[in-house]
């Protein structure tokens, strides 16, 4: 069974169609990688499963439930994914652990003891427990995000959305965050994140879906849509990825 079904979903803005009847399934501890050009229609679709856009046709449906019916909660939504994006988003005038600890309390209704518990658990688990009590100004920007993915983490989520999570990163930083998305597969966390990362994409990905003007054009196991794509849009794209040295 699905955890989340995506059928038929439609996204405009104004008159230009971003998503064109996106299908999509993710099976619980899946890893389901969007790849495909700048204004593909990625990012928006994972704003679109997160409610941060509404969607104009079409049905999501998270562990069964339709979450783009009207009267869906869309907080009670929103407690069940983590979602993760380019910049960090971190509060500056909190500290590491307050950051991570403000959601499970002020949303989940987690003691401080409780959530300060799991945060530090969390963070030794992802090798900075020694950052606590820093503040994120203090912090590299490969911490940062480590940051921003515990903190999405902390409130347990049942699907984590990573949007382009290392691309402000400089290169020497990518490792780093890319090793704690590499754990959580591990772990078992269902996971959609955009990348442009193809060698990542490639050995961490259940799934690879390759986007296009809006739709799916292509979708398969790493294996198949790396090594034997079926559409000219596919290979031409993988060409110009391994052209700027991004395998």
């Amino acid at each position: 069974m699905s955890l989340l079904t995506i059928d038929g979903v439609w996204k405009n803005f104004r008159d230009h169609s971003v998503l064109r009847g996106i299908d999509l399934e993710v099976r619980p501890h899946e890893v389901v990688s969007l790849i495909g050009a700048s204004g593909s229609g990625k990012s928006t679709l994972l704003r679109c499963v997160n409610l941060l856009e509404t969607v104009d046709d079409g049905v999501i449906l998270l562990d069964g439930q339709d979450i783009t019916d009207p009267r869906v909660d869309v907080d009670d939504v929103r407690k069940r994914l983590g979602i993760v994006f380019q910049a960090f988003n971190l509060f500056p005038h909190m500290t590491v652990l307050d950051n991570i600890t403000l959601a499970p309390r002020r949303v989940h209704g987690v003691t401080r003891a409780r959530a300060e518990e799991r945060a530090h658990d969390l963070l030794t688990r992802f090798g900075l427990a020694a950052k606590a009590r820093a503040y994120p100004d203090q912090l590299s920007g490969g911490q940062q995000q480590r940051v921003a993915i515990i903190r999405a983490l902390a409130t347990e989520p049942m699907l984590m959305l990573l949007d382009e999570v290392t691309s402000a990163l400089d290169p020497a930083l990518v490792v780093e965050v890319l090793e704690i998305i590499r754990e959580l597969k591990q772990s078992g966390m269902t996971m959609i994140l955009t990348t442009h990362e193809m060698g990542f994409c490639r050995d961490i990905s259940d799934t690879v879906c390759f986007l296009d003007g809006g739709v799916v054009l292509e979708q398969g196991p790493p294996e198949k849509i790396f090594n034997d794509p079926e559409h000219t849009r596919t290979r031409d794209f993988l060409r110009a990825v391994l052209e700027a040295g991004r395998f």
